[in-house]
């Protein structure tokens, strides 16, 4: 596997999630070695909640999972890149994704 800098976040990496059909950008989030393990391994993503310093797995309480289809690195490895299929909504507001609102572009659905 490729050797991940996980030490320049403090032990955590941002993790950014797409969907594998239509590549919108879901939402981002942070992967500790336990978590990105628990998600090779199970194949639904888990990531780690800094406010609660614990390991999450994505829809455990909402039913919102997301099964990962691959995993990229970026040139640094500093950067985790997740395609996922989603059921459900990513974001915890309800929407598909957490990138529902603008600052300067397309009107959002918000």
């Amino acid at each position: 596997m490729i050797e991940l800098d996980f030490e320049k976040n403090h032990g955590l990496i941002p993790a950014i999630v797409q969907d594998s059909t239509s590549r919108q950008v879901l939402m981002l989030a942070y992967m500790s070695k336990a978590s990105l393990e628990r998600t090779l391994a199970s194949g639904l993503a888990c990531y780690y909640s800094r406010s609660r310093q614990e390991l999450w797995t994505k829809g455990e309480t909402s039913g919102h999972y997301q099964h990962v289809e691959a995993i990229y690195v970026d040139c640094d490895a500093d950067t985790l890149l997740l395609l996922v299929r989603q059921e459900g909504a990513a974001c915890h507001t309800g929407h598909q994704s957490c990138f529902y609102r603008t600052i300067k572009g397309e009107e959002s659905d918000e």
